[in-house]
């Protein structure tokens, strides 16, 4: 049985600390790495893991990537950057790469 996540737009997800994201300049990629593995990140993958900082919102994270790709070399739609952040942020919560922030629950008690 697959449990899909079902992804807010005003979620923030950060790095899970298990993980350590960083910039390979020998492969020339940005790279996941953990105790029993490396995952080199394509492109989209690598920018909108950048920004799961706890900070961005989902949405804020799309539209970045949206203006981002809108003046790069290779031009995508729109729902294309939205389409393939959301796939990459369900996929990396399922693999315990990311973990959403909890925030809220101090300042408005039960939610």
């Amino acid at each position: 049985m697959s449990e899909t996540l079902q992804i807010d737009p005003a979620d923030r997800f950060e790095l899970h600390p298990f993980y350590m994201f960083r910039w390979e300049e020998r492969q020339k990629a940005y790279l996941l790495m953990y105790p029993e593995g490396i995952v080199k990140l394509n492109t989209t993958a690598a920018e909108t893991l950048k920004r799961c900082d706890g900070d961005r919102s989902v949405t804020e994270i799309i539209d970045e990537l949206k203006e981002e790709v809108k003046n790069g070399p290779n031009p995508e739609s729109a729902s294309q950057v939205e389409k393939s952040v959301c796939k990459f942020l369900e996929e990396s919560n399922a693999k315990g790469w990311i973990r959403r922030k909890k925030e809220g629950l101090e300042k408005n008690g039960n939610r």
